[in-house]
């Protein structure tokens, strides 16, 4: 058994080379600078249900989401990363608490934008590894040809879930219903888009103007496993503080770590224009190439092998 894991490792191994080699031959053809931003920042995004690993007085990013629209906001028009983000207490099947993180923004853009690229994003990908069009997943034939479909939140609700959107948030049900009734039926044939999260759900996200109770926000889904979270960002420093403040109250009444403010991301917010971006695990997505059921047979250690 242990020969039989080591070979599939080896393969796995390789083919994440090979992925990683593709996105960022994908990016640097559309344009996009690859940059480095400090894994160790003095201030991590405040979000009630992230929490963040300590290192001395400062913190181990648990996205380098903070500094790169510091980027954006210098001048900087179309960036990528291809870094290690790490969260306290995560880890299971699909979860690490060293993971491997994509993320990429662009100026003049908004979260429908990244829809599209994402797709055509994850169809290079599958064509530099040579893979079909039909991705077999866990026994699961997926169609990667585009166009793929997309459903709101309200409407998922509606579809999948044993409630409405407004009923799981009065009831503080929206992530119980969603990791358990809905998120494992999503994309079993084709990826899905699942878009316009409520207001209280895209911390860095902006608002849709039409309709503020519901942010523009989207998250993909390929047989059943989240592969990323985008949104439009939000620019305006004032509110953005505000849901800083919100979020520290939140982790304060759960008696966890208050993080500090990050007040020169908050200043630099002044400078951002219209952008938006993507977060997308790495680990997961070469999951999904490997075909492989848990996210320790596509990485070189886990943390109980070291």
């Amino acid at each position: 058994m242990e020969d039989d894991h080591q070979i599939a490792l080896h393969k796995h191994l390789r083919l994440r080379a090979r992925i990683l080699e593709a996105t960022r031959q994908f990016f640097t053809s559309n344009d996009y600078l690859e940059v480095e931003t400090p894994v160790r920042i003095p201030a991590p995004a405040s979000e009630a249900h992230i929490d963040a690993i300590p290192s001395g007085d400062w913190f181990l990013q648990t996205s380098p989401e903070l500094c790169m629209k510091r980027l954006l906001a210098a001048g900087f028009r179309r960036i990528f990363q291809i870094c290690k983000c790490f969260r306290q207490a995560e880890r299971g099947q699909r979860h690490l608490p060293e993971t491997t993180l994509l993320e990429w923004y662009r100026i003049d853009s908004h979260y429908l934008d990244l829809m599209d690229e994402c797709e055509t994003f994850i169809n290079h990908v599958a064509c530099e590894i040579d893979s079909a069009d039909n991705l077999v997943y866990q026994d699961c034939q997926i169609n990667l040809a585009p166009p793929w479909p997309r459903i709101s939140v309200s409407d998922a609700f509606e579809k999948y879930g044993s409630s409405s959107l407004e009923t799981a948030l009065q009831a503080d049900q929206f992530d119980e219903i969603m990791v358990s009734q809905i998120e494992p039926l999503l994309g079993q044939r084709q990826p899905v888009f699942m878009y316009d999260y409520p207001a209280c759900r895209g911390a860095l996200a902006k608002l849709k103007p039409e309709d503020p109770h519901y942010a523009e926000r989207f998250e993909l889904y390929i047989g059943g496993v989240e592969i990323c979270n985008a949104f439009s960002e939000l620019t305006d420093p004032v509110e953005q503080r505000a849901r800083f403040e919100h979020e520290r109250e939140q982790r304060r009444k759960a008696g966890k770590p208050v993080y500090p403010l990050p007040e020169r991301f908050l200043t630099a917010l002044r400078d951002l224009p219209a952008a938006a971006g993507n977060a997308l695990g790495m680990d997961r997505l070469i999951m999904l190439f490997a075909d492989a059921d848990q996210i320790d047979d596509v990485v070189a250690f886990t943390p109980e092998t070291l």
